[in-house]
């Protein structure tokens, strides 16, 4: 892949934005004090503008022609900042409030420029730092709700709806998921990795023949299901938080979009669903055992802001004729299950995956020996018995009781 454009650098940002009337305007090039590079992104360039005197600042996101994890070895089509940019003007006008504001996207440059978040925290440090932020999992669960109902079917005029589909295929991040979360995982795969304690845990999960048909069954649904605009990669690691202070309310913020295409519904909640059990496993490991039981409740405050939120919709359902009170009840079902088979496909990839967790992995190794151990056995019950028991609350006491079982310290 050839991509000839300019490439951002803290030297040069400032002079970008005084370039641009659109950011000049929401935050003045004289105003700036401060450009740093925030260096923990996979995939892309982020940099953090401060405004001078603690005055809001902006965030600008370039993608790269390649993955910025691995380097040119890894090309990829830097266009991702479109569709990451489209479902922020779309959820952002569904789910006002739960995504950061959208100040421009420049596409010669692939740049998004976007709310300054510096006032939240990532949840998953905060949870890694034992930090309760009550109600952002009820959150995340009306944010879904709302993209989900509003960008589906239900909520859309159908030509609209095709023309939406057709603007966010995303082949090459999409492939990334099929690859990373549903396939390799399970099967032996030169970026699986683990450590030497847990490498039998990995081959057990491999031998699991009835997990490995179960992913494949959701990649299935992954690569074929085009129920809404779903973020792609909502865990913890997407979503910003912060407390109610100083007269300021408590916020939350879902970002880093993407990943964003027209998928199946339960696959931003699985999401959530598996990191909610990490963190639960950390807490486990580190014998909080008291945190780990709330972590693992995210799981059914999640699922109930989803289904409240998308029932609150249904009655403005566009085409009522024979969307009945039935097919609601069928969809919601179909969304519990899918939400915890795509919960263990993201638990298991991020503990044997390329793309592995602060949770976990800043254990020490004797912990998280057990803290792993536990995650991919939880994982294998969630893939398997959610067609029995498809109910959050239940999986989330199964999983409580494998991780507490696998703890060694």
């Amino acid at each position: 892949m050839s991509e000839t454009y300019e490439i951002l650098a803290p030297t040069t940002v400032v002079d970008y934005v005084a370039r641009n009337p659109r950011l000049a305007a929401a935050l003045p090039p004289a105003s700036i004090s401060d450009v740093r590079e925030v260096g923990d992104g996979n995939l892309n360039l982020v940099f953090i503008l401060s405004g001078a005197g603690g005055a809001p600042g902006m965030v600008l996101k370039q993608a790269l022609p390649y993955v910025r994890l691995v380097g040119p070895d890894w090309p990829m089509t830097p266009d991702r900042a479109a569709k990451e940019a489209n479902a922020l003007r779309v959820h952002g006008r569904l789910a006002p409030g739960l995504v950061p504001t959208l100040y421009d996207y420049d596409a010669e440059r692939y740049v998004i420029a976007m709310e300054d978040l510096s006032d939240h925290a990532v949840w998953r440090h905060a949870l890694n730092r034992g930090e309760r932020h009550e109600g952002a999992a009820t959150d995340v669960g009306v944010y879904v709700g709302e993209v989900a109902f509003g960008t589906s079917v239900f909520g859309m005029d159908p030509h609209e709806e095709k023309a939406a589909l057709a603007a966010a295929v995303n082949p090459q991040l999409c492939e990334i998921t099929e690859d990373l979360v549903l396939t390799e995982p399970t099967r032996p795969a030169q970026r699986n990795s683990c450590l030497p304690a847990n490498e039998a845990d990995a081959r057990e999960l491999v031998g699991d023949d009835a997990t490995v048909r179960e992913m494949g069954w959701l990649k299935l649904q992954f690569m074929t299901q085009a129920e809404a605009l779903i973020h792609g990669d909502l865990h913890t690691g997407s979503v910003m938080v912060r407390a109610a202070a100083d007269g300021e309310p408590r916020s939350t913020k879902c970002f880093d979009s993407e990943f964003a295409f027209y998928g199946p519904v339960g696959f931003d909640l699985g999401l959530t669903y598996a990191n909610y059990v990490i963190a639960a496993a950390r807490a486990f490991a580190l014998g909080e055992d008291e945190r780990a039981a709330w972590a693992l409740s995210l799981l059914d405050e999640t699922w109930r802001a989803f289904e409240a939120t998308f029932r609150a919709r249904w009655p403005e359902r566009r085409d009522p004729r024979v969307f009945t009170d039935g097919v609601l009840e069928q969809f919601i079902a179909k969304v519990a299950v899918d939400g915890l088979g795509f919960g263990a496909a993201e638990a298991m990839r991020r503990i044997v995956g390329l793309a592995k967790t602060a949770d976990i992995e800043t254990l020490e190794p004797a912990l998280r020996e057990g803290a792993a151990r536990g995650v991919l056995r939880a994982s294998r019950m969630m893939a398997t018995t959610r067609h029995a028991d498809p109910t959050a609350a239940g999986i989330a006491a199964r999983a409580g009781d494998i991780l507490l079982a696998a703890r060694t310290r």
